[in-house]
């Protein structure tokens, strides 16, 4: 006689499972993808789609087993599924509670080039009243080391931030102070073009270890194209400034940036090429966004969220093909995406938090003491719009600026597993709010999500990355290492 009943005894009957909560969308005529709260996701036939809410799955079912462990479907004794999931919620949003860990301190606006898709309004460099003083910086550090965050970065934006080092100078050294009691993970970034670099600020960087983001668009005609200055030589500069900066600093401290203008598009090869041959490791295929010089040269407008996603798929998969050759070599906004996508981590990018980044993970000290929401916010407010502008650091205190009704009504309306359309849509665990860019198009900051540039270019590059995992294993593998470097 066995002392063990046969495995079917152990087996619930057929169609007596619960459905947890989970969104679908089509991929094409017959494939679907399911997701949950957490962002956890099966592939399904239209036909398993049908049977598993008609509860037609049999227990047996390979699909059966997978919904089952991603938390899709329960059964009586299941008692840790709605524990597990919860779980899983609380760590997707754990980040949270650490608050604002990116400072941006704005310390000009002036600038030797004049970009036309600058999303400030910069001003030329014998324009000393756009820096920001000593007194103003002192005040924002004050704010600063108000945030519990354990890890601090504070970022130098421009314009061009070179233009006032001195004040550079100042504000990491007394932040090293300050830290010496605080005792916090501190980092600095200048954003620069490295276009005025000097062998004094190099120094000072490697003293200090302080990271360098720079601008590179593609090769030298379409970069001297798209950002022009005095002498035509800004391509030159940058390449003679990233052989300095990578001699002083080294090469990891020393990354770049690019924007797609309307002369980029056709040209996704070569701006990946000129990245390989600047020796990065990888590129972010970046937009346009519709703030500052962008919208007052109408170069914001030149080309739709159709013509960037052909581009971005074209780049995307060229950087697969390089991959595929044994050379590595990452798509950071992929990347980003990959990582909620396929880890339990977060990597808390403003532009897909929910609800929002602004606040909560970055915040903007302006050069004449406003204090924004984001960077976005402060391109806003220079084309007039002071909607996201938080409180001035002469007459507010921390508590003011992080209670303010220009953050908490952001805030309250970003939330996506709420938000009209959002709260239905099966990428919403991937996706983020963005209220700064919606309020600058639609006038509110929900916007209206069918006719959102930014909902379409999400969606587009999601499908685009589930396709790419669903049809092609290799880069699936691919994918899974860049998921997992964020």
């Amino acid at each position: 006689m066995s002392k063990f009943s046969t495995l079917d005894k152990y087996e619930s009957p057929a169609g007596q499972y619960e459905l947890l909560p989970f969104r679908f969308e089509p991929l094409d005529d017959d494939n679907v993808v399911v997701t949950n709260y957490v962002g956890e996701f099966v592939f399904l036939k239209r036909k398993q789609l049908d049977d598993v809410v008609q509860k037609r799955l049999n227990p047996t079912d390979e699909t059966y087993s997978l919904l089952r462990s991603r938390h899709f479907l329960k059964e009586a004794s299941d008692f840790a599924s709605i524990e597990l999931l919860g779980l899983k919620t609380r760590t997707k949003f754990s980040n949270l509670r650490n608050f604002t860990n990116l400072h941006i301190f704005v310390v000009s606006l002036r600038c030797d080039h004049s970009c036309p898709y600058c999303q400030v309004s910069r001003q030329s460099e014998n324009k000393a009243a756009f820096d920001m003083t000593v007194e103003t910086a002192d005040k924002a550090l004050a704010i600063v080391f108000r945030s519990p965050n354990p890890a601090i970065k504070i970022e130098f934006q421009g314009g061009e931030p070179l233009l006032n080092f001195e004040l550079i100078r100042h504000v990491v050294i007394k932040a090293k102070e300050i830290n010496e009691i605080e005792k916090r993970d501190l980092q600095f970034v200048i954003a620069t073009t490295l276009s005025l670099i000097t062998d004094e600020a190099l120094d000072f960087c490697k003293e200090h270890k302080i990271f360098l983001s720079s601008s590179l668009d593609g090769p030298e005609d379409l970069h001297n194209r798209n950002r022009p200055r005095p002498g035509k030589d800004s391509h030159t500069r940058f390449v003679e400034g990233l052989k300095k900066a990578r001699d002083k600093v080294g090469y990891d401290s020393v990354s770049a940036l690019m924007t797609t203008t309307t002369a980029s598009l056709t040209r996704a090869r070569d701006i990946i090429d000129e990245y390989l041959k600047h020796d990065f490791d990888g590129i972010f295929l970046r937009h346009l966004s519709p703030y500052g010089f962008a919208i007052k040269t109408k170069t914001y407008g030149s080309y739709n969220v159709d013509n960037w996603l052909e581009f971005y798929c074209e780049g995307l998969d060229y950087i697969l093909e390089l991959n595929k050759q044994g050379v590595q070599f990452t798509e950071y906004f992929a990347s980003l995406l990959l990582t909620k996508m396929l880890t339990s981590n977060d990597p808390s990018f403003v532009d897909l938090m929910s609800p929002a980044g602004a606040g909560i993970a970055a915040v903007v000290f302006n050069y004449d003491g406003d204090v924004y929401a984001s960077d976005e916010s402060r391109m806003l407010r220079e084309m007039g719009d002071t909607t996201f502008k938080l409180g001035n650091l002469n007459t507010s205190s921390y508590e003011d600026i992080f209670t303010s009704d220009a953050l908490l009504s952001a805030l309250d309306d970003s939330f996506t597993m709420s938000a009209p359309m959002c709260s239905d849509c099966a990428f919403e665990p991937w996706c983020g709010a963005e209220p700064v860019f919606h309020h600058a198009i639609f006038g509110d900051m929900l916007g209206r999500k069918p006719e959102s540039e930014f909902c379409k270019r999400i969606m587009g590059v999601v499908k685009y990355l589930l396709k790419k995992m669903q049809t092609d294993p290799q880069a699936k593998e691919i994918f899974m290492r860049w998921a997992n470097k964020c």
